[in-house]
């Protein structure tokens, strides 16, 4: 598991020289605008592109700040520009088509559109006078996940990519993980630089059958707890993105279209793909660990600690430059050399490279829900009584219930590293509810954190038997299934990857919820929890008995 000794690769050896709001023609005829900066002498370098709908002029204006800071903007996201260039690389930043200085129609993020777009991006660059054929693509979060649908159009001289913080299904990765509507693009997405948007649901649909969708969406008492999502409703032109999505509740076309996912068989080039073992709701992970095991290509996975990026984007910078100095110059920096795999272990604090994903070694254990908020190697050998939690809505209180299950203090460590997955029996006296269930690391003082956490829309329990596997069940999407009131289901929930060392002396600890904590963010109070809620109190019970062997299945890894 010992790494390749990094080897010399490209140094800061040049001036930037900067061609600010250049227009390239699309194969329609539309406007492209873009930011190029490039080593300021005479010979051809490889190129970066760096593709948003965030504002090319905002990417660098202010220096990088820390987490703590009022002013970091999330968005600023496009990749350190002095530190590209004085190592012998063309940055270009780009404002996608309808954005920012853009030409053309904004139709939601990672369109068809779009990806075309980047094909003819990564095809003029190549046959400018400062480029010496070689283009890859760099920066994180939407700046990521375009960089797979770009490879998947197979421009002829896209060579590399280098997607940290993507997702991979713009269904479950993103906009409904679980069945459950989330919240944050809601947030994030009113600050975009779009100058004109376009609803895709708007121009696609009949009259009549938009005008339909809408009155079914506009009496789903869960919308109209929010009103700003009510509002939307009534008018889209304000969010048309969100307006999208909140009329495409279930998977579908307008998701695979713009999935990374449904495109893997296309995309031919070698992809780094990064993540932490965080990432907004863990939604950058979930995508991450999707596209790393469904690409066929050179590939290389690194999991970082749970710790924030500061913005704009600058670190991680030295392995940028030594994965594109392999790819795009051909330097021998001896990152192939590595294995592919390199996961920051929580709990031993250590970096450690592997091979593949499940590990081989992984002895899968079943943890048993006992009463008493036991959480045990054992079945439950005598209580056959259910235990349960009432919820109210957001509307009524600000409390959260749970149930909670915890092991005894441990022997010895216990290493927990991989995916794994929730096999819950219960019943709810409505027809629907949604899960989240966290997995926490509680030291011997008391004090927890969690390590990860996965949710499941009750009435989207169905799942995949082909797709799905027992640590990580598949779930269909396509059709929800309301819950019979007071009937027990299995309800199988993944829970995303991690890698926790359980110290001796800590102990495991599960948590059941049917609505997340509201949340606090720089300061400002009252946040609305990411996912949509229900709007209706529900009695929760969950059945461990003889026939309802509620469990949770771990991959612990022998630590000898």
């Amino acid at each position: 598991m010992c790494a390749a000794k990094k080897k010399e690769g490209s140094q800061p050896i040049y001036q930037i020289k900067a061609e600010r709001n250049a227009y390239v023609k699309m194969r329609d005829g539309t406007g492209i605008a873009v930011d190029i900066f490039r080593p300021d002498a005479a010979e051809k370098f490889p190129v970066l592109l760096a593709m948003s709908p965030y504002g090319k002029e905002m990417q660098s204006c202010i220096p990088p700040q820390g987490k703590d800071s009022f002013m970091a903007i999330g968005s600023q996201e496009a990749g350190n520009t002095e530190y590209i260039v004085s190592r012998g690389y063309v940055h270009i930043v780009i404002d996608v088509r309808g954005t920012g200085k853009s030409e053309g129609k904004y139709t939601c993020m990672f369109s068809k559109q779009e990806a075309e777009d980047g094909y003819d991006l990564v095809e003029w660059a190549a046959q400018q006078p400062w480029c010496d054929g070689n283009v890859g693509m760099v920066g994180i979060s939407y700046f990521g996940v375009i960089q797979w649908l770009v490879a998947a159009e197979q421009p002829p001289h896209l060579k590399a990519i280098f997607p940290y913080d993507s997702f991979g299904d713009f269904y479950r990765d993103a906009n409904y993980p679980g069945g459950i509507l989330e919240l944050f693009f809601w947030q994030i997405w009113r600050t975009i630089a779009k100058k004109n948007p376009v609803s895709v649901t708007v121009e696609d649909k009949p009259p009549e059958e938009l005008q339909r969708l809408v009155e079914e969406a506009k009496k789903n008492a869960d919308i109209r707890m929010y009103p700003w999502l009510y509002m939307i409703l009534e008018t889209p032109n304000t969010h048309p993105h969100f307006f999208d999505v909140m009329l495409n509740p279930n998977d579908g076309p307008f998701y695979w279209e713009r999935s990374a996912c449904t495109k893997y068989d296309k995309i031919k080039v070698p992809a780094f793909c990064g993540t932490g073992w965080h990432a907004y709701s863990y939604w950058h992970l979930t995508g991450t660990f999707r596209n790393y095991l469904g690409i066929k290509v050179p590939k290389k996975l690194l999991i970082d600690p749970p710790a924030f990026h500061a913005r704009p984007w600058h670190d991680m910078h030295d392995l940028i430059i030594q994965w594109y100095d392999h790819w795009l110059k051909g330097i021998d920096t001896g990152i192939m050399d590595e294995p592919p795999i390199k996961i920051f272990v929580m709990g031993d604090n250590e970096w450690r490279y592997e091979n593949e994903w499940p590990l081989a070694r992984t002895k899968w254990t079943k943890y048993y829900l006992r009463a008493w908020e036991g959480l045990s190697l054992e079945q439950e050998p005598y209580y056959d009584e259910p235990d349960c939690f009432v919820q109210q809505p957001p509307i009524m209180t600000s409390t959260v219930n749970s149930l909670k299950f915890v092991t005894q203090p441990l022997a010895h460590d216990v290493e927990v590293t991989g995916p794994m997955a929730l096999y819950l029996y219960a019943s709810i006296d409505q027809d629907d509810t949604n899960w989240f269930v966290s997995l926490k690391d509680v030291d011997g003082q008391g004090a927890e954190k969690e390590v990860t956490k996965g949710l499941l829309k009750a009435s989207h329990r169905a799942i995949d038997e082909n797709k799905s596997k027992p640590w990580q069940p598949y779930h269909t999407h396509l059709k929800p299934e309301p819950v019979e009131p007071n009937e027990i289901c299995e309800y199988a929930i993944e829970i995303r990857p991690t890698s926790n060392v359980f110290k001796k002396g800590h102990r495991i600890k599960l948590e059941i919820k049917s609505l997340e904590t509201v949340m606090s963010y720089r300061g400002m109070a009252n946040i609305p929890p990411y996912h949509m809620c229900s709007h209706k109190t529900t009695v929760h019970r969950i059945y461990r008995d003889k026939v309802h062997q509620s469990h949770l299945l771990l991959p612990i890894i022998p630590r000898d």
